[in-house]
């Protein structure tokens, strides 16, 4: 895999440039569906408010989802052990709440109605967030873990990658039993192979990355 050094801000930059120029002619214009796939320790989070920026100052509406907005309720999650990473890998993240919420909404002749988090696990109670109504052409940026292999209808997808060794550096000890998970996530999913561009950010000062293979 041929990496090159970027900067997040310039890689920010080149996503929305490719996003602009792949933008379906559809009128009304589609929406897009961006996801930023990486464990917690990535920080999917920061590539996604960059991305957002940079979306906005090409006058484009954009709207943030954390897939931790669509976690299970505690009782789900934790039926096998608050620390069981086979329930974490499989069983933590309401996929089918995603495309009810998020996904369908911005299919082809949807309302753009979407719901931006469903689930406090804080309070492990419903959200209650108001609805965002998406203008057509608008954006949706969903990032978080274990995001690929769920046929999720991305227009432009990137995993943040972290070696074994990086990834149980950045993760603290709290959260350390979900390393297997990620470990399995790895070899069982391969985000690297589904991904539009593969970020290495092992050193988060210092990325690199594949570049827009798709």
């Amino acid at each position: 895999m041929h990496l090159e050094p970027i900067t997040w801000q310039r890689m920010a930059e080149r996503l929305a440039g490719h996003l602009d120029e792949h933008a379906p002619a559809a009128d009304p214009p589609a929406w897009q569906r961006v996801g930023i796939d990486g464990a917690p320790a990535a920080d999917t989070g920061g590539l996604a408010a960059l991305l957002a920026d940079a979306l906005r100052a090409r006058g484009r509406a954009v709207l943030a989802v954390p897939a931790e907005g669509f976690l299970r309720p505690a009782s789900l999650r934790f039926e096998h052990g608050r620390r069981d990473a086979d329930s974490y890998l499989s069983g933590w993240y309401d996929t089918g709440a995603l495309w009810r919420e998020v996904f369908g909404p911005t299919d082809p002749g949807g309302t753009g109605r979407v719901l931006p988090d469903l689930w406090d696990p804080a309070t492990d109670r419903a959200t209650r967030s108001p609805y965002a109504e998406l203008p057509p052409g608008a954006a949706v940026i969903v990032h978080g873990p274990l995001l690929l292999g769920h046929w999720f209808p991305f227009d432009l997808s990137v995993h943040i990658r972290l070696s074994p060794g990086a990834l149980a550096r950045r993760t603290g000890e709290a959260e350390r039993w979900t390393l297997p998970a990620f470990a399995r996530y790895e070899a069982e999913t391969g985000p690297a192979a589904l991904a539009d561009a593969v970020v290495r950010a092992d050193d988060p000062r210092h990325p690199a990355w594949t570049g827009l293979r798709r």
